[in-house]
């Protein structure tokens, strides 16, 4: 298949997949329950930061945990305490356990005082680099000035490190897209959309190897780079709206 083909084809996929009706089936619903700015960017991070393994088990434990915030994260995180973190105790999804999540929770609150915010830490991080990719690996760093365990660290990818930051770049799509869709918010205005970087997981790994857009085995940073060329040429303004289109030809298998 040509290029011109191919995009042509996944602009019909996107067409497709990128509908409300996507939004019931993916952690993106807990961050649409929301309608105040920072409860989205907040609930937003801590879903995709746990939005690994099996989607409805990331859906529930995404579910507790708002409910351990009283269903008002962005008031949780501006105003509670040390004494307040202890409700975390007992939270656990996969290998994100009590003592991460309570690692997160003073995290946000000092990006929110130190930087104004999710938005502003990100945006501060990528305007001191030369890439998005690298603004995520400064991000990182501003995100661990608090004290932290060692083994939180594994749960903000760090491209810099070769990887390809799948769930950071998910969440930058979420709240830098704009589009009539409704799926993304588009509520960052700090970052253009021309920047961001394909979610590159199992699904649209494999879709983009079956359709010739990438050579590369691994789904490393390497290989974000490798595909954003790629969709970049397609649509240079907007070029992560092809992930909708990989991602559910690959989640429900139609190539």
């Amino acid at each position: 298949m040509k290029l011109a083909a191919i995009k042509e084809f996944l602009d019909e996929k996107v067409i497709q997949y990128n509908t409300p009706d996507f939004i019931p089936h993916d952690p993106i619903q807990i961050p649409h329950r929301f309608s105040d700015k920072k409860d989205i960017e907040i609930s937003g991070f801590l879903i995709a930061t746990i939005a690994w393994g099996n989607r409805k088990s990331i859906i529930n434990n995404a579910t507790k945990l708002m409910d351990l915030m009283d269903n008002s994260p962005a008031d949780f995180i501006a105003n509670h305490t040390t004494s307040d973190l202890d409700r975390f105790n007992n939270f656990v999804h996969r290998t994100f356990n009590g003592d991460d999540c309570k690692t997160f929770m003073t995290a946000l609150q000092h990006l929110e005082e130190q930087y104004g915010g999710l938005e502003y830490a990100f945006a501060k991080a990528y305007q001191e680099s030369i890439s998005l990719q690298e603004g995520i690996s400064r991000f990182k760093q501003l995100f661990f000035e608090v004290p932290h365990l060692q083994r939180t660290q594994k749960h903000v990818s760090d491209p810099m490190k070769n990887s390809s930051a799948k769930r950071i770049n998910m969440y930058l799509r979420w709240m830098v897209r704009k589009d009539q869709a409704g799926v993304d918010f588009g509520i960052w205005d700090s970052i253009p959309m021309s920047a961001l970087s394909l979610p590159l997981d199992v699904h649209t790994g494999t879709v983009a190897r079956k359709l010739k857009l990438i050579k590369r085995k691994q789904n490393d940073v390497k290989t974000v780079a490798e595909i954003d060329k790629r969709l970049r040429k397609f649509d240079p303004v907007d070029p992560v709206k092809y992930d909708f289109a990989l991602f559910g030809l690959g989640a429900f298998g139609e190539l």
